[in-house]
């Protein structure tokens, strides 16, 4: 069977028949079983062939296998280290005991190739005979899950993080996602194959998921993917983020009735209940249309614990004044020079620094983006590099976060639209929950004609349909058009009303920010002009800030110290 192209579902094609089979047949013999058979079944045809999703399922072993090997195409530019590929030891009795209480059957320790050994576990600062979840990309060994008698776990360091189990998902056009390795091996036991765990559980209020976005590649082609992670709080967070990141269109919730996860339901109910708990899946509540049942938990959270309290950039100062929800958009304004530029940095750092948030940025005037990359290196540093750490420990550890962690859009010519589809792009490859507009007056929409507050309407509508679709904090950098002096010569404050199509600003805006400099004081200050929730800000209250210029940060005005600059 010739193959003209190279790629199939999303992945180049390494090695079309990677086991050397019959092409072009449809049935045959297993590359996994069909040589440890008895000499009269070694060639019965006891396995089926589906070429063209490059998927083989043996009706013997009750496996499924990869015919073709694969190349991501979005592989990460990072070195990792990768574990030493020893002989994988079968379980011994005693490890093999204990998974028979947990509904796990040799069979599928087996086909999923978990193993045990010793190694050094730090929380107890000895070796421990561990069971090894050992993760593996195509027939490439990229991580180890280590897991003691005492529960404690840990990864292979330095290893690439990916999903468990992620060679199961190719050539389904549908994937189940689990919390942990033995929700996988509940599912197996129970028939069930194309089913993939999150490398780390899950993390209440953190939506680092580097393991997806090093997999992303392998989502492409799917139309249903199927979250059956956990059922408490961390669990429901993490829900909501595959949801956010991989489209609420093709997601479907399942729900464990009272049980904590799959390998629970399991034991409980058994493997056939198991697999129904997978065939009633729901699809995620039609967007754009809710009931209550839809926001039920929200709103007995709501009143149990009243209004959630919110992000903060971690300055003391600013923090007692403003705080923002995402899925909303901040308008920061303020005359030229003044500041609003480095502020928004300085804010993004923050929300990265407390949250993990990741940010990018569509800024032309931000350009060249070695500039944009250095001011927030400083942030992120806490100082000026110096020439003489150029790749030297610290230089590696901040350059590597800033480059994980923010992302410049560079375009040749910057259009509403374009930026928010890239916005988009980023928020499924690599999880970002900032996306930063500055200026306004250069990111405009192809067809701004007309009425200018039609226009602005129209543009802020579109910021907010895509800060809620994706979750996403919008922070929109926008100049003024008038400027007045007063009466001793200095620039007037500029409110939101000052931007062109002023009034549309103010009423769209769930959020305001002035960053005004004095330069006779030496201070910036910036100044909340709108809060739509009382609970996030005060109207019209100020924060005080000196420049520190080896940083490049701003800091509380009653703390500052003077400092050199830089080239001093």
């Amino acid at each position: 069977m010739n193959v003209e192209t190279t790629e199939i579902n999303g992945f180049l094609i390494d090695a079309f028949n990677q086991y050397d089979l019959e092409e072009g047949k449809t049935q045959g013999i297993c590359p996994l079983c069909s040589s440890d058979r008895k000499a009269a079944n070694k060639k019965a045809k006891c396995a089926s062939y589906d070429w063209e999703r490059g998927l083989g399922t043996c009706h013997n072993c009750d496996t499924s296998f990869q015919l073709h090997t694969y190349q991501r195409k979005g592989a990460s530019e990072k070195i990792y280290v990768r574990p030493g590929v020893d002989t994988i030891m079968e379980v011994d009795t005693k490890v093999e005991g204990w998974f028979k209480s947990r509904g796990i059957s040799k069979t599928t320790l087996n086909n999923l190739r978990v193993s045990e050994g010793m190694e050094w576990m730090p929380q107890t600062g000895q070796g421990e005979n561990t069971i090894r979840f050992n993760y593996f990309m195509g027939d490439q060994l990229i991580n180890i899950k280590y897991r003691d008698g005492r529960k404690n776990f840990k990864l292979f360091k330095g290893a690439e993080k990916i999903f468990y189990n992620i060679n199961s998902v190719v050539g389904y056009d549908f994937c189940i996602i689990v919390e942990g390795e033995m929700d996988v091996l509940a599912f197996h036991e129970a028939g069930v194959k194309n089913v993939i765990s999150v490398p780390n559980g899950a993390t209440l209020n953190s939506n680092n998921l580097d393991y997806l976005d090093n997999c992303i590649d392998y989502f492409e082609d799917k139309t249903k993917i199927v979250l059956a992670v956990d059922a408490d709080e961390a669990g429901q967070s993490l829900r909501q983020e595959f949801i956010r990141r991989l489209g609420a269109e093709v997601c479907f919730l399942v729900d464990f009735n009272g049980c904590k996860d799959a390998n629970e339901y399991l034991l409980e109910h058994g493997a056939k209940e198991l697999i129904k708990v997978i065939d009633s899946a729901v699809q995620v509540p039609l967007e754009g249309v809710s009931t209550l049942k839809d926001v039920e938990d929200e709103l007995k959270d709501f009143v149990i614990n009243g209004f959630k309290p919110g992000f903060q950039i971690g300055i003391d100062n600013f923090d007692k004044i403003f705080s923002t929800y995402t899925a909303q958009f901040i308008t920061v304004t303020g005359i030229p020079s003044s500041g609003k530029s480095d502020f928004v940095d300085q804010m993004v750092v923050g929300y990265n620094k407390n949250y993990q948030w990741k940010t990018a940025f569509a800024s032309p005037e931000n350009h060249p983006v070695y500039l944009h990359a250095h001011k927030l290196m400083r942030k992120v540093w806490g100082a000026m590099p110096k020439s003489s750490e150029i790749d030297g420990a610290k230089w590696k550890e901040v350059t590597e976060h800033v480059n994980d962690n923010f992302f410049f859009i560079d375009m040749d010519k910057y259009n509403l639209d374009a930026v928010l589809r890239k916005g988009a792009e980023l928020v499924k490859r690599k999880g970002i929950k900032c996306l930063v507009i500055d200026p306004f007056n250069k990111v405009r929409q192809a067809d701004a004609s007309g009425d200018v507050n039609v226009y602005t309407l129209e543009y802020l509508s579109k910021i907010e349909v895509f800060a809620k679709k994706y979750d996403v904090l919008v922070i929109v950098v926008a100049h003024p058009t008038k400027m007045y002096k007063d009466k001793d010569g200095k620039m007037e404050e500029p409110t939101m009303y000052n931007i062109k199509g002023g009034g549309e600003w103010y009423d769209a805006s769930y959020h305001g920010l002035l960053v005004h400099r004095d330069y006779e004081a030496n201070t910036t200050k910036v100044k909340v002009l709108k809060v739509k929730f009382q609970n996030l800000g005060q109207n019209g209250a100020e924060a005080h800030f000196t420049w520190e210029p080896r940083s490049g940060s701003f800091i509380p005005a009653a703390v500052a110290q003077d400092s050199p600059m830089p080239w001093d």
